[in-house]
């Protein structure tokens, strides 16, 4: 079991902007206007190392949105334990974690919209994140 899927389990997510993968693979992660999906994925990092010189530096998360993805689970957006984190994921249909994003700065993830396999999240103080849920880390389209 990879340290995100151990996390997961109580619904943790550690306090970095990052991107996680339940295979173990992380990312950095960062805000970016520019871009169309809203964010960039930055360099990979090793979670377990990151966390073992604190491993406390977590954050509880709960959702606050929900979209059913039918038999292909579901997309999670919510927030963190303390009011300026949020979070984003998509989940299996018996809400094993697929992949989930943290930010720091962004304010809970509250709505959600859904078109194919393009999503964007946005959160109460106005920051959206598109992704293809299939995989974060896939340019999305310009215009969406």
């Amino acid at each position: 079991m990879t340290m995100i899927e151990r996390l997961w389990e109580d619904f943790e997510l550690p306090i970095k902007d990052a991107l996680h993968y339940v295979d173990g693979h992380s990312y950095d992660v960062a805000f970016d206007s520019a871009a169309p999906s809203g964010f960039s994925v930055r360099s990979p990092f090793e979670l377990d190392e990151m966390l073992e010189g604190d491993p406390s530096w977590v954050s509880a998360v709960d959702g606050l949105v929900a979209v059913d993805l039918g038999g292909e689970g579901f997309l999670w957006g919510g927030e963190g334990s303390y009011g300026s984190e949020g979070f984003i994921a998509r989940l299996t249909a018996d809400r094993a974690l697929i992949w989930a994003m943290f930010f720091a700065e962004s304010n809970p993830f509250d709505r959600i919209q859904l078109s194919g396999n393009i999503a964007t999240f946005s959160s109460t103080s106005g920051f959206e994140i598109t992704v293809d849920i299939d995989d974060p880390r896939t340019p999305v389209p310009p215009e969406r």
